[in-house]
């Protein structure tokens, strides 16, 4: 249990911050964009990078919540270079606009921390696998910030435990929109299994160019944020009991942070990552042929050539 605080082989355990795994850490000449940064672990994981000098483009969809979110982090850190930037991850015309105003910024890109999300959903149809698009779209500005910097890149895909609990095939693709055998949790699961199997392809993909950029994904821990926003009994009863059993925000966002700026993840690529440590996913995350295919799928999806 992460109260315990047993330390991995990194010397982080689930109770570390992300403050702590970062301490001593310079990242005044990188650039990052964080999806979700109003507010949980996306809000920490900016204010930590900040902290560390690096310079954080938030993507979210609200722009006013993120500009409060900036004057907020400014106050404690005035010397932080924050920028906020629009983006919906559920319309492909958001995306679009958001990677054409980044690529015309003229930032570089050295991080990609795909932080965004939802848990247990009611269905809903709209773009799946989001995720790739998304990542796709920032590819050719990580890879020419790599060349120009001489510096690794790296992409962090948050995703969770709970991709132990999909659905029995792992990815149902002939039902993704079938809302007669949709279930909320399985299709939960789904997703973060899909995160894994993303990060892996697309990582075998860029070992393949030979271009430094790493792709990991990772499990947050177990914590409470507004995450569970679909489920107000469940919602009611985490914020009781949780502050006792879950980690908090500061704990949350470790892994991440960890994963996007510690010298110790140098070169490591194609991972799962759980307390701030190298973890063992499920047989079917580890699927090459499943990864394979579910790029191949997300590709259709996102009509990406």
């Amino acid at each position: 249990m992460w109260f315990i605080g047993w330390k991995g082989p990194s010397g982080f355990s689930a109770s570390s911050t992300a403050d702590q795994v970062t301490q001593g850490i310079d990242g005044t000449s990188l650039t990052a964009i964080v999806t979700g940064a109003s507010s949980g672990l996306g809000l920490e994981t900016t204010r930590v990078l900040a902290l560390r000098g690096v310079h954080v483009v938030m993507a979210v969809r609200n722009v006013d919540t993120g500009m409060n979110v900036k004057e907020t982090i400014l106050k404690e850190i005035p010397t932080a270079e924050i920028d906020v930037m629009e983006l919906d991850l559920s319309s492909m015309a958001s995306v679009r606009k958001f990677a054409e105003d980044y690529k015309s910024s003229g930032l570089p890109l050295n991080i990609l921390i795909n932080n965004a999300g939802v848990m247990a959903t009611p269905f809903m149809l709209t773009q799946d696998n989001i995720e790739l698009q998304f990542a796709t779209n920032h590819l050719e500005t990580m890879k020419k910030t790599v060349l120009e910097c001489n510096r690794e890149g790296r992409i962090v895909i948050v995703s969770s435990e709970a991709h132990r609990f999909a659905y029995s095939e792992g990815v149902r693709f002939d039902k993704i929109n079938d809302e007669s055998g949709y279930n909320s949790y399985f299709a939960y699961g789904q997703s973060k299994l899909a995160n894994i199997l993303h990060a892996n392809e697309l990582s075998r993909r860029l070992k393949e160019e030979g271009v430094e950029i790493t792709v990991n994904a990772l499990h947050p821990g177990s914590i409470i944020t507004n995450i569970l926003r679909y489920h107000g009994y469940v919602n009611v009863i985490a914020n009781m009991v949780g502050k006792y059993f879950l980690k908090n925000v500061q704990q949350g966002a470790a892994t991440q942070c960890y994963v996007a700026l510690h010298p110790q993840v140098k070169g490591i690529s194609g991972e799962y990552f759980m307390d701030s440590n190298k973890a063992n996913p499920t047989s079917q995350a580890k699927d090459s042929e499943l990864a394979k295919k579910l790029w191949e799928f997300s590709v259709s999806l996102t009509n990406q050539k």
